[in-house]
């Protein structure tokens, strides 16, 4: 994705992103590096967790620490907007 393509997504809040947590309604999105994914469709995220990590949430923190796979794995998910 282009910078000038980042710059026309959206952005959302952290409070904006809380309410797509597979709990609230049917949208399942993470944020990660500022960018936010759609998840919803991923057959690992259907509770609105994956593991230890919960939709809704800003993610970078926890997977730059300890994630088993590298941050490709989201380059299969369509980024919606950015975290403000």
């Amino acid at each position: 994705m282009t910078v000038s393509e980042q710059q026309d997504l959206p952005t959302y809040t952290t409070r904006q992103l809380a309410l797509r947590n597979g709990q609230d309604r049917a949208e399942i999105w993470v944020a990660y590096q500022g960018q936010i994914y759609d998840v919803t469709r991923s057959r690992l995220w259907q509770r609105g967790n994956h593991y230890e990590h919960w939709a809704g949430q800003d993610l970078t923190a926890e997977l730059d620490k300890d994630a088993p796979h590298t941050a490709n794995v989201f380059d299969n998910f369509p980024v919606i907007g950015r975290l403000q």
